[in-house]
């Protein structure tokens, strides 16, 4: 904890860095702070004047800063919320780590995996929490999916497909710039490769990647791009993402040694065996409860609990990303430097 309130600290003042239009991200994360024990939002940072106002009429008790730095100086809080450009992302958090504040990155944590273990490092330097806001662990119907698998009723998972988009274009915005964003997979992949590294958590031993540029040619972002991950335990997953799929797919289709599951209308179709017969049922979606997030930082910050979302998880995803691209580049089958 920061040495002001060491011992005593009764709750975590929080400060988010990014305030901008589109999805209204940091207005969201001001409120989901507000709304959890231990948690009080008292700064936005963005350094168009227009965001800060907008921030300002949104939460009128906020402190309100155009420059990061100037920010550091001169605010009063303990953790950081990173909510910018996804190239932005390293550079800053590692500005608010150096600082010995704590810092929630939205995801993807940064864009390289170099960047990762820069965040990593400054983060242990100054003893201070790194975590990366992959929030969507707490989806409705991953939440479902994963009380199928703890339970058994799937058996051993040995390959998982995994779709996301259509057909049409991907918008002329920075997410579609990919010295900004990343690319194509940094987006909603990041979602997707956190999911699966949660089901199969062994080790990635390679990466595979298929990355096309076929079509909409007046932005930079790739049109489709396809991983094949194999597990040190020979599990198999295929994770598509795509702005050329005129037919599509379910997001989830997941193969196990005692059972099947696939997506449908708001529940999962699950085959499997019961007392050695087989059965098929119709498992729910569950509710969503993104607030788990911001509660697990209050209770890991302020009681020792232990951090639900650990940036060392959060580079796998990074190190998979970069290395399915390079896959692609190279024509082969890589490795993941996890190490």
């Amino acid at each position: 904890m920061p040495k002001r309130r060491k011992g005593q600290q009764a709750s975590i003042r929080c400060a988010v860095i990014g305030y901008g239009e589109a999805f209204n991200m940091g207005r969201a994360h001001c409120g989901w702070i507000n709304a959890t024990e231990g948690l009080e939002a008292i700064a936005v940072c963005d350094i168009d004047p227009a965001r800060t106002a907008a921030a300002k009429q949104d939460f009128p008790n906020l402190e309100t800063y155009n420059d990061t730095a100037e920010m550091l100086a001169r605010a009063d809080f303990d953790l950081a919320v990173v909510v910018l450009p996804h190239n932005l992302h390293a550079p800053v958090a590692l500005q608010c780590l150096r600082a010995g504040k704590h810092v929630v990155v939205e995801k993807p944590m940064c864009l390289k995996v170099r960047e990762a273990d820069a965040m990593i490092a400054a983060a242990q330097e100054a003893g201070v929490m790194l975590s990366v806001f992959h929030n969507r662990r707490w989806d409705g119907d991953f939440l479902a999916l994963k009380e199928v698998v703890d339970k058994g009723l799937l058996g051993e998972i040995f390959h998982v497909e995994m779709f996301g988009g259509g057909y049409g274009h991907p918008g002329y915005w920075w997410r579609s710039d990919k010295k900004v964003s990343g690319g194509a997979f940094y987006d909603w992949g990041a979602h997707l490769l956190d999911w699966l590294l949660n089901l199969l958590p062994g080790r990635v031993t390679g990466v595979t990647g298929f990355f096309h540029k076929l079509k909409w040619h007046d932005v930079t972002n790739e049109d489709n791009v396809e991983a094949v991950l194999r597990f040190e335990n020979g599990a198999l997953a295929h994770v598509q993402l795509s702005h050329l799929a005129k037919v599509g797919k379910e997001r989830w289709r997941i193969l196990g040694s005692e059972g099947a599951l696939i997506s449908a209308d708001g529940h999962f179709r699950l085959l499997t065996n019961v007392n050695g017969y087989p059965a098929e049922a119709r498992v729910p979606y569950r509710d969503s409860q993104w607030d788990a997030y911001y509660r697990n930082i209050a209770a890991h910050l302020l009681k020792g609990e232990e951090l639900a979302v650990k940036p060392e998880e959060a580079r796998r995803v990074i190190a998979i990303l970069e290395t399915a691209e390079k896959s692609s580049r190279r024509g082969r089958t890589m490795k993941v430097p996890y190490e």
